[in-house]
């Protein structure tokens, strides 16, 4: 690749990170109920609804999934994939896109989630006001992953659950995810 594409691949992946991250954020914050009154909230459902509104009619919710957010995201992905591979002079196949742009989302969603359990573990140990928007937030979305494992791994006065959590989802990428990948990129290249 030359420096050109390069820097468009980084402007690509930028773009649509912050795209895709928007409908996994309100994915995220309707599956575990984070507050509607939190303004982050209300901006993510005000610059999602209208692309959301119209799919919903064909793929209504199941049970606190918003399907419709998690088809759009996923198919982001899928056009991300293919515009990086065009700009390499390269048309992938379209059934390793679709294989690929599963693994890229599950990547996606793993990779935001170790983010916001450390940036949760980060204010828990500063003093920080529980009652930011971003704050609360965060909370509502780690909350039901460390939940189960709270209490539970206690040394020292230490709760050692976000980092057992960080490494199950550290493992879910690499034997999961990255396997999903690899197996979409063969199929892109037809092998």
């Amino acid at each position: 690749m030359n420096y050109l594409t390069n820097a468009g691949a980084l402007v690509v992946n930028f773009v649509f990170g912050a795209v895709i991250a928007l409908f996994v954020l309100r994915l995220l914050a309707e599956a575990w109920r984070a507050d509607f009154n939190n303004p982050i909230c209300q901006f993510l459902y005000r610059y999602t609804n209208p692309v959301l509104r119209p799919i919903r009619k064909l793929l209504p919710n199941w049970r606190r999934v918003s399907t419709s957010a998690l088809v759009v995201a996923w198919l982001l992905e899928c056009v991300k994939i293919v515009l990086l591979f065009v700009m390499v002079g390269f048309m992938p196949n379209l059934l390793g896109v679709l294989v690929a742009g599963v693994a890229e989302l599950l990547d996606f969603v793993l990779l935001m989630y170790i983010v916001l359990i450390v940036v949760w573990s980060l204010m828990s140990m500063l003093s920080t006001d529980r009652y930011h928007p971003v704050a609360r937030l965060i909370t509502s979305i780690t909350e039901p992953v460390l939940r189960p494992l709270r209490g539970r791994m206690v040394l020292g006065g230490l709760d050692f659950s976000p980092a057992v959590v960080l490494l199950g989802l550290t493992l879910v990428r690499v034997l999961v995810a990255q396997p999903l990948m690899d197996l979409g990129l063969r199929l892109m290249q037809g092998q």
